[in-house]
């Protein structure tokens, strides 16, 4: 199925190929209103790449300027934070009035193996332990590793199951953000029919709920031609975080109907999103752009 087709039939796109809920001014109005208490409307600082390590503290206090509560690094390599002490980084929010509530992290290999699990192990240990400092509520892998087979999607649900458990220890939540790879099928073991399961759905059904929960980024699932709707309906208090994200400022690519993403979410149990936005490369800074995504959100009656 055409990509342009898959969506019509999410009913992320109408008819006309435009969003249901952002386009029409009419029913845009409809959806926008000023909320009478401030939402928790979070930012993955990725979306801001040199605009905010240039200058971490100022960069920190204009996301907090524009209305974002809550952050999420992805600057930890080293056991620093964008090549500082994770104390640092901390006070720095903390002074900035912003909650570094979560952290993406990858850990130093792609291809896990049985020879280099402890190796990974030893590295969710020391991640945690800073992550802790740093005060954090949930730590993400973002990386899919490497597989070929049913049996190494196996080995990374045991991996990410311990890596869990060493969060859980230390009361932090351990989950797994995805793109659109992971919605493609492995080999069989013993062949390379590529017949196998979905990653996403082995992963999904691998690891143990009480340890690994899954940051869904609505986007590159609905890239990855799935529908998060079906993911939520099917697995049912996996999807705590989101992602938000689309191909443009939110709302403005014509392909993404928030409303019914964050609908059925809310539904599910979500607790915390996270605003994502890559590069817009249309002369608009990365501050402007995630701006325009907090204003989008706030306005509208969807969100809570």
């Amino acid at each position: 199925m055409k990509k342009r087709e898959f969506l019509k039939s999410l009913g992320l796109l109408t008819a006309g190929g435009v969003v249901s809920s952002a386009v029409n001014p009419a029913s845009a109005a409809s959806l926008m209103s000023s909320p009478a208490a401030k939402k928790q409307i979070g930012l993955q600082l990725y979306s801001l790449g040199k605009e905010l390590t240039d200058d971490v503290p100022e960069g920190l206090k204009k996301v907090a300027k524009i209305g974002y509560t809550n952050a999420e690094a992805a600057g930890y390599r080293d056991r620093k934070m964008y090549g500082l002490d994770v104390t640092e980084i901390k006070k720095m929010a903390d002074d900035a009035g912003l909650k570094m509530s979560g952290s993406h992290v990858n850990p130093p290999v792609r291809k896990y193996s049985k020879d280099n699990k402890a190796e990974i192990a030893d590295f969710w240990k020391a991640a945690v332990e800073d992550h802790a400092k740093l005060g954090v509520t949930t730590l993400v892998q973002p990386g899919m590793p490497q597989v070929e087979t049913e049996s190494d999607v196996a080995l990374v649900a045991e991996i990410f199951n311990n890596a869990g458990e060493a969060a859980k220890a230390a009361g932090i939540k351990w989950g797994y953000h995805n793109h659109s790879h992971e919605f493609e099928r492995v080999s069989k073991d013993g062949d390379n029919s590529k017949k196998g399961g979905v990653f996403y759905d082995m992963v999904l059904n691998g690891t143990d709920p009480s340890l690994v929960f899954f940051e869904m980024d609505v986007y590159w699932t609905v890239m990855g031609q799935c529908d998060p709707l079906e993911y939520f309906a099917k697995y049912p208090g996996r999807f705590p975080v989101l992602h938000i994200k689309d191909r443009k400022v939110l709302g403005q690519s014509g392909m993404m109907n928030f409303e019914n993403i964050f609908t059925k979410a809310y539904e599910n149990g979500l607790d915390e999103f996270f605003v994502e936005l890559e590069g817009i490369r249309n002369g608009m800074t990365q501050f402007e752009g995630v701006k325009e995504c907090f204003d989008y959100l706030n306005k509208a009656k969807f969100v809570k």
